[in-house]
């Protein structure tokens, strides 16, 4: 089926006993056993929900995996796979990425004895050099957060399988709609459903979904899922539920608006350089138009006059609420290099953007007007 038909209908069968069209809410945290002392299905919402299993099954279906694990959120998500890992083990990550992986990896995750090495993923070759023999995940984030950097899945995957190295993609920003790491050879695919999934700014949630072959993994995220206990609730399930049937066509329409304030953003002499793949002057566009459908609706700019005009544009937008986060139907701006501390390689004139579904000439009439 196709995407959109997967959204509207994957984990949205019609209730048994109740014949609802809509799923129902289950908030019940426990479940009766049978009388020979068995479970049908749920023992303990920690360890299963009916809400849960509906999410699970729809982000399953629409990344062409076998398997999906939900969390509270997406990190919770990327904690739990670096969970799965042993003392002395050792990741490759991009040097551009979320920054709250690079600090879990570095800071918390380093005290279980993790050691982690950033390098610039989109040169194949840097990525080689990095690994050692106790390399055991390469972590890859495309397009990257904040500076939109490119990486060839296809090429990072099959390196890492040569190695018998575990890679997964950080797909939060490109959706399953835009992009499917799994049919490109990547092993699992990590969300924060926060963002496009929920597509709304009202509920918090990751997912990671494993490729066929990868049930070992599978089994082991759940193991994490269940004895750490960073699970979404019953309620945000449903609203995560609720949200994927519209996800094809909000991602798309909003991936138009953001190539058209990028073109628009690329000419302007307040800036000094957009950070978009859908560019042809993006460094890469080729691989991005080779492995997505369409280029996202995140980009980022450098203003011209650094750090103070970056902050005066941020603040003297109308329509772009001046917030963190992204994926929602509203449009956001953030300055980046003042949320992300110490260490950060953002550069301090940079703006991230959220482009949403607001008409796009309304969206550049208030950044041409906040630039000048």
């Amino acid at each position: 089926m196709k995407p959109e038909t997967l959204a509207v209908h994957a984990g949205r069968e019609v209730e048994a006993g109740t014949h609802a069209v809509t799923p129902s809410i289950t908030t019940s945290t426990t479940f009766e056993r049978a009388t020979d002392g068995s479970y049908p299905a749920h023992s303990y919402t920690r360890g299963g929900n009916p809400n849960r299993d509906r999410l699970e099954t729809a982000l399953a279906a629409l990344e062409g995996g076998a398997d999906c694990v939900a969390f509270a959120s997406g990190m919770a998500a990327t904690a739990a796979v670096l969970q799965t890992l042993r003392s002395g083990d050792h990741i490759v990550l991009p040097d551009d990425l979320y920054h709250g992986t690079r600090h879990l990896a570095t800071q918390i995750m380093a005290r279980w004895g993790l050691t982690a090495s950033f390098v610039e993923m989109s040169d194949l070759a840097q990525v080689a050099a990095a690994l050692r023999p106790n390399t055991r995940l390469i972590w890859i984030e495309t397009p990257s957060n904040p500076r939109l950097k490119i990486t060839d899945l296809r090429a990072v995957a099959a390196l890492a399988r040569a190695q018998g190295i575990l890679s997964i993609a950080d797909n939060t920003w490109a959706t399953p709609i835009l992009q499917r790491p799994l049919d490109l050879g990547v092993d699992a695919v990590m969300h924060s459903t926060t963002k496009y999934i929920g597509g709304h700014s009202d509920v918090l949630g990751g997912a990671v979904i494993v490729g066929e072959g990868r049930e070992a993994l599978a089994q082991a995220l759940r193991e994490v899922q269940k004895l750490v206990g960073g699970v979404p609730s019953p309620f945000d399930c449903w609203l995560l539920s609720r949200s994927i049937p519209t996800l094809p066509y909000r991602v798309r329409a909003q991936s138009l608006n953001a190539a058209a304030v990028a073109a628009w953003l690329a000419d302007q002499p307040n800036i000094e350089r957009v950070h978009y793949p859908g560019l042809a002057t993006h460094p890469g566009h080729a691989v991005a138009a080779e492995q997505m459908t369409m280029f996202g609706a995140m980009l980022s700019v450098e203003v011209r006059g650094g750090l103070a005009a970056a902050m005066q544009v941020a603040a003297s937008t109308r329509l772009f609420t001046q917030a963190t986060s992204l994926g929602g139907v509203e449009s956001l701006i953030e300055h980046r290099y003042s949320v992300e501390g110490t260490g950060t390689l953002t550069p301090p004139n940079l703006l991230r953007l959220s482009i949403g579904l607001e008409h796009v000439d309304d969206l550049i009439a208030d950044l041409a007007a906040a630039l000048g």
